[in-house]
């Protein structure tokens, strides 16, 4: 079994390696990966951060593969594994585990101490994180509303008055002159569950610069709505729904919700989800889901999920394995 670099040069090999990835996740619902969306997420990682991808093949197909990011502003100490996937008729073999031992070999090699990554709190990635010794750092559920029956005339009586603020909405990538308020706003969400030997993270202008940009190239656009005091227009809160930009689903995913310590306790979180889910329905005819996660323990954030409709879709739970030398 020849473990390789991920060849970007050989159009089979990033093809091959989407197409393992979609199989592999077949049966989980939900949105997946365009190509040129995981072709950046396992060959550069997110913005602050390096990536690299490893894949195994047989003939001319690719039958499994993993990739890794290494945060580089910041907890440099962690590895955040995505995806390792074999596809399913060739599940059995050992493939798995010895793509698994490779990407420890890697983590060492880069000096990282602690790995990180994602399942279904069901099936094969479950089983297969516990069989190698991982264990659950942090719980967490997948919602999902659906446009199509949402009681729309109770969000509109859920909504809060909230005096001192203005609400400010915009599509697409944020304009330069932005990047500063949504960095300071990004780094809000340093507060939010995570595990304990998780560092916060270090958003700069830059850092929001080149995630503006990526979202071009991922084939991605996003609506977005923050709040600004009124009496002297700081950042208070920010909300984003991201979707394909060819609007070729049918799927919204919810992105990050903050409000700032300073601003909390005037139900601006409420106020930002909701105008922003009208813009998308009144834009985003084509959207008839948006999907959302939440650690179990962000009891504040679940129970304003739950109060606009969303329900269970199912559990992912976030695993850790600490990495010897």
């Amino acid at each position: 079994m020849l473990i390789q670099p991920l060849d970007t040069d050989r159009p089979g090999h990033l093809h091959g390696f989407h197409q393992a990835y979609l199989a592999a996740h077949a049966h989980v619902p939900g949105p997946k990966l365009t190509r040129p969306h995981f072709v950046i997420e396992v060959t550069e990682g997110p913005p602050g951060g390096t990536a690299e991808a490893w894949v195994v093949t047989e003939g001319d197909e690719v039958t499994g593969g993993y990739a890794m990011s290494f945060p580089e502003d910041d907890n440099r100490h962690m590895a955040w594994l995505f995806p390792l996937v074999v596809r399913p008729e060739r599940r059995g073999a050992g493939l798995g585990s010895a793509l698994f031992e490779h990407a420890l070999g890697r983590v060492r090699a880069r000096g990282r101490r602690l790995l990180l990554t994602e399942t279904p709190s069901t099936g094969v990635g479950a089983r297969f994180a516990r069989a190698h010794g991982m264990d659950v750092s942090l719980e967490q559920a997948r919602r999902v509303l659906d446009l199509r029956t949402a009681d729309w005339a109770a969000l509109d009586r859920l909504t809060p008055e909230v005096e001192g603020y203005d609400l400010e909405h915009w599509t697409g990538p944020a304009r330069t002159e932005l990047h500063r308020d949504l960095a300071t706003l990004m780094n809000g969400m340093n507060d939010a569950p995570r595990d304990a030997d998780v560092e916060d993270a270090a958003y700069t202008p830059e850092r929001v610069r080149a995630a503006e940009e990526n979202l071009a190239r991922i084939g991605e656009t996003c609506h977005t709505t923050i709040a600004r005091r009124r009496d002297d227009g700081a950042p208070a809160g920010l909300t984003r729904i991201y979707l394909r930009a060819d609007r070729s689903d049918a799927w919204g995913n919810q992105g990050d919700t903050t409000v700032l310590p300073e601003h909390r306790g005037h139900r601006l979180g409420l106020l930002l989800k909701l105008a922003n889910l009208r813009s998308l329905r009144e834009h985003e005819p084509h959207v008839e889901q948006v999907i959302t996660w939440n650690a179990v323990s962000n009891r504040h954030m679940i129970a304003i999920n739950e109060a606009m409709g969303f329900t269970v879709l199912d559990h992912w739970p976030e695993w850790r394995l600490d990495v010897t030398p």
